[in-house]
């Protein structure tokens, strides 16, 4: 998932990013409302772990704004207030989940997982193209039962090509996507990951050009012929 976290306390934002990027997500961090904003606007999250007593912006009012814009991030929000009216307010205002600080990290997980389960309702739990297998939830992806050893970065790659199976996405796309902020990585980088997956495909028996380059424009996935 690619996540943000908007939080103005480095002592919880630092490990919490530490952590979530131990679990494979790519995360950004924002400083203030205002920055979770800026974020928001520029790139479209999975999750959003969204304080509510914030510097420049307040939480409240940040999630108001990206819901009245149509944001469709998941939206978690994580703070000191505990009484039932805040916990009302703070759904209210249109988030999807409320965890009250301190907690541990394993509760955080948790609830994370529980809320992606809860947005994959509608989709299926394992993207099935022929021969080629990934499993979100276990985040193992197979050709003709051959497991592919990949790197987080060409999981993410690999998953994002798959649920938009024919649409063309730009180097510069997929690096907004997939890729945090403070990462150092060019367009170049995306052509690397790109090649290895290429070769890790190749590797466990996929003949077919899954990964097809769009010349001038991006890349795009194709389904196996079966």
């Amino acid at each position: 998932m690619k996540i943000l976290i908007v939080e103005d306390d480095p002592r919880i934002a630092a490990p919490l990013a530490k952590d979530l990027r131990h679990q494979h997500h790519t995360v950004d961090i924002a400083e203030d409302g205002l920055s979770g904003w800026d974020y928001a606007q520029a790139t479209a999250y999975d999750l959003i772990l969204l304080d509510l007593m914030l510097p420049r912006l307040d939480g409240i009012t940040l999630c108001q704004r990206l819901r009245a814009v149509g944001c469709q991030a998941l939206i978690l929000m994580l703070t000191a207030k505990d009484t039932t009216t805040d916990k009302v307010i703070g759904l209210d205002a249109g988030a999807d989940d409320y965890l009250v600080k301190p907690f541990k990290l394993e509760e955080l997980a948790a609830r994370i997982r529980a809320l992606q389960r809860r947005s994959r309702e509608l989709k299926p739990p394992v993207l099935c193209y022929g021969a080629l297998q990934l499993d979100p939830a276990s985040q193992m992806v197979t050709y003709d039962q051959t497991v592919l050893s990949l790197t987080p970065k060409e999981y993410l790659l690999l998953e994002h090509f798959l649920r938009h199976p024919g649409q063309v996405f730009s180097r510069t796309v997929l690096l907004d996507k997939l890729w945090a902020f403070d990462q150092e990585a060019g367009e170049g980088t995306v052509k690397t990951h790109i090649t290895n997956l290429r070769h890790k495909l190749k590797a466990a028996g996929c003949s077919q050009e899954l990964i097809e380059t769009v010349y001038g424009v991006g890349y795009r996935f194709v389904p196996p012929h079966v």
